[in-house]
C-alpha cells in the first residue's frame, strides 16, 4: 500500500471537547504519531485567544519560521502541542477575519463544485470560514517546505464543518490527498432529530429533497459535493455507509470503524478494585443523601451517559424500561441508576451539598430525590417530564430509584465530584439503546472498565459486536445487543427490562464471567486493531490522486 509521509487532520474538535469526534482524534494521534513524528498536524479553531487552553499548550519555537511566513500570508494562528497521549503538533486558527471574505467563498464554491451556499444560517458561516482557513493553513505549510507530490501528503476532513476547506486543497493544490470522513450525515440526523422514521424508510428517502423540507439545504449540499468530490469517501460504521448511500447518493470507499486507547482504565488488581470501590461509595453516598434511603454496596448500580438527545440517545426508551422495572414483582434486588446527561444546568443544589457535607443519616428524600442539580428550565425538562408522565417519584417501596445528574461531571460539579471515568468504574451494568448513533463511544467505554452494557443494533458498536459474534450479542458476551426499529419501541424497551431483572438475578460467579467478557470485547475496539482501516483510505486517497494528476 502506498503511504502518507504527512498527514494533516482538520476538525472543529482539535484542542477543542465537544463529542465524539474529540475522541477519535485523540485516542488515535498517539499511533500516527508513533509512525510519522511530528508529520501528522491537526488543525482547529481557536476559541481561546487571550485565555489558557487547558488543552493546548503554544509553542513559539515550534515550526517558527513558518509560523512567521503564515502570519504574513494573513493566517492567524497558534503552533503548539495538543495535550494528550503522543502530544502531536495542534494549530489553532482564528478564522474571523476570512468573514470578510464570505460571499466571494461561498461564490467560488458555487463556481467550483455547486455547493449552496444561499441557505446557510447559524454555524454555517461559521464552520466554513474556518474550513477555508485551515485549508490555506495546510497550503500555506506546503508550498513553506517546499513538498511535492511525492511526499505523498494527505488531508483529511472530518464532518461537514471542514468540508470546503477539503474542496479549495482539490482544486487549488492537487498534490495533496483529500480524504472526507463523515461521522454522522447532517441530513441523516437531522431527518431522526425531527422524528421522521429514518430507517424503515431509508431506501425511499431523497436527500436533496429531505434537505429542502427540513431546511438543511447548505449543510447538505456541502457534505454531498465534498464526498462526490474528494479522492477518498470514509465513515465511520456500517449503518452510517447505508445511511450515506442513500441521502448522499455517495458509496463509502472505506469504514474507519473507530477505535480507542485504554491507557484511562486502572491496572487490573488491587488499583482498578480500589478505583471501582471508591466510586460506588460516592455514588451510593449521593443517592442515599439525595433519596433518604439506605442503599448497600449489594445494590445494583446502573447508568447511561451521553448527549442530550432525547430520541436519538434513546434516554425515552431507558426511562419507559425503568418505569416497567418497577412494576416487575420479581425484581427483588435494589437497583439505583443514574442518568448522566449534561442539561442546561444552573448549578449544584445547596440543600444536597449540605447534607452531603454533614454526617447526619437522613430518612426523608432531600427535595425532588431525583435530580442533584438545579436547571434554568427545569418545569420543561424532558427526562423529568417523562417521570412525571409515568408517575416515577423514587418512593420508599419501590425497588427501582432513578436519578438524573444534568452536569457535566468534569471532577467539580458540586456534588460528586469526580470525573466521568472514575465514576464509570463503579457501574455494575450500563445501558444505551440509541436510535441514532453512527458509532457510539459510551458502550466502548463502558466496556473498557469491564461494565457489561445494553445498546442497538442501530448503534454502530452494536452493529459490531454483534459482528464479533456472528449473531446477536447477548449479555453473556458482555454486550448486550437488542433488536430495534422506527416501530418497535415497546418490544424494544420490554428487552431492556427483562435483559436488566435478568442481571439482577445472577450470582456473583456469572456475572463476574460477563465482566471479563466485556473487558475482552474491550480488547478488540483498540486502534492496534483499527488503525489498519486508515492505511487503506490513505492508500485509496494517494492512489486516486495521481489518477487525477495524470489526466
Amino acid at each position: 500500500m502506498v503511504q502518507p509521509s504527512y498527514i494533516f487532520e482538520s476538525s472543529w474538535e482539535v484542542c477543542n471537547k465537544v463529542g465524539g469526534i474529540y475522541t477519535v482524534l485523540s485516542t488515535r494521534a498517539k499511533t500516527l504519531q508513533n509512525q510519522l513524528k511530528d508529520k501528522v498536524v491537526f488543525i482547529g479553531p481557536d476559541f481561546w485567544i487571550g485565555k489558557d487552553n487547558p488543552l493546548f499548550k503554544e509553542n513559539k519555537q515550534l515550526l517558527a519560521k513558518w509560523r512567521k511566513t503564515a502570519k504574513a500570508e494573513g493566517l492567524d494562528i497558534r503552533v503548539g502541542r495538543w495535550q494528550i497521549p503522543g502530544e502531536p503538533i495542534a494549530v489553532l486558527l482564528d478564522f474571523t477575519p476570512f468573514f470578510d471574505q464570505k460571499d466571494e467563498i461561498y461564490g467560488w464554491a458555487w463556481n467550483n463544485y455547486q455547493v449552496d451556499s444561499l441557505h446557510a444560517y447559524g454555524d454555517y458561516d461559521e464552520a466554513s470560514m474556518f474550513s477555508y482557513g485551515a485549508a490555506k493553513v495546510v497550503e500555506s505549510y506546503y508550498r513553506f517546505f517546499g513538498l511535492t507530490a511525492k511526499d505523498n501528503v494527505v488531508y483529511q476532513a472530518h464532518e461537514w464543518m471542514t468540508c470546503l476547506g477539503a474542496l479549495y486543497l482539490q482544486k487549488n493544490v492537487p498534490e495533496i490527498a483529500t480524504i472526507f470522513t463523515t461521522h454522522a450525515t447532517s441530513i441523516g440526523r437531522s431527518i431522526a432529530g425531527n422524528n421522521k422514521p429514518l430507517y424503515d424508510y431509508l431506501w425511499a428517502y431523497n436527500g436533496d429533497q429531505m434537505a429542502e423540507e427540513l431546511n438543511m439545504q447548505s449543510k447538505h449540499s456541502i457534505e454531498k459535493q465534498t464526498a462526490h468530490n474528494v479522492d477518498c469517501f470514509t465513515t465511520v460504521s456500517d449503518i452510517t455507509a447505508t445511511e450515506c448511500k442513500a441521502l448522499l447518493e455517495k458509496k463509502v470507499d472505506v469504514v474507519l470503524t473507530n477505535g480507542f486507547e485504554n491507557d484511562f482504565v486502572p491496572a487490573q488488581g488491587k488499583p482498578f478494585k480500589d478505583a471501582r470501590k471508591k466510586a460506588r461509595k460516592v455514588m451510593l453516598n449521593v443517592a442515599n443523601n439525595l433519596l433518604g434511603t439506605n442503599l448497600t454496596d449489594d445494590t445494583v448500580i446502573i447508568s447511561t451517559g451521553g448527549r442530550y438527545e432525547f430520541k436519538n440517545k434513546g434516554i425515552d426508551m431507558f426511562v419507559d424500561a425503568l418505569n416497567r422495572l418497577r412494576f416487575d414483582e420479581t425484581l427483588k434486588r435494589d437497583v439505583l441508576v443514574f442518568i448522566n446527561v449534561p442539561a442546561w444546568v444552573k448549578g449544584p443544589r445547596i440543600d444536597l451539598q449540605k447534607r452531603l457535607e454533614g454526617k447526619q443519616k437522613h430518612t426523608m428524600p432531600c427535595g425532588d430525590s431525583r435530580i442533584t442539580h438545579e436547571l434554568h428550565n427545569q418545569e420543561q425538562d424532558m427526562v423529568l417530564n417523562q417521570m412525571n408522565w409515568l408517575d416515577m417519584h423514587n418512593r420508599e417501596h419501590e425497588h427501582v430509584k432513578v436519578i438524573f445528574v444534568p452536569c457535566y461531571l468534569d471532577g467539580k460539579d458540586g456534588i460528586f465530584n469526580m470525573h466521568y471515568y472514575d465514576l464509570l468504574i463503579g457501574n455494575d451494568l450500563c445501558v444505551y439503546p440509541s436510535y441514532y448513533e453512527p458509532w457510539g463511544y459510551t458502550p466502548t467505554e463502558s466496556v473498557a472498565f469491564h461494565v457489561p452494557c445494553i445498546t442497538t443494533d442501530l448503534a454502530g458498536f452494536g452493529l459490531w459486536a454483534n459482528s464479533l459474534k456472528g449473531g446477536y450479542s447477548e449479555l453473556l458476551d458482555g454486550v448486550k445487543t437488542i433488536h430495534r426499529t422506527d416501530g418497535n419501541f415497546i418490544e424494544a424497551a420490554e428487552n431492556i427490562k427483562s435483559t436488566i431483572l435478568q442481571f439482577t438475578q445472577m450470582d456473583t460467579k456469572l456475572v463476574t464471567k460477563i465482566r471479563k467478557n466485556a473487558g475482552a470485547i474491550a480488547e478488540k475496539a483498540l486502534w492496534s486493531h483499527f488503525i489498519e482501516n486508515y492505511y487503506k483510505a490513505y492508500d485509496i486517497a494517494l492512489n486516486n490522486r495521481t489518477k487525477r494528476l495524470k489526466l
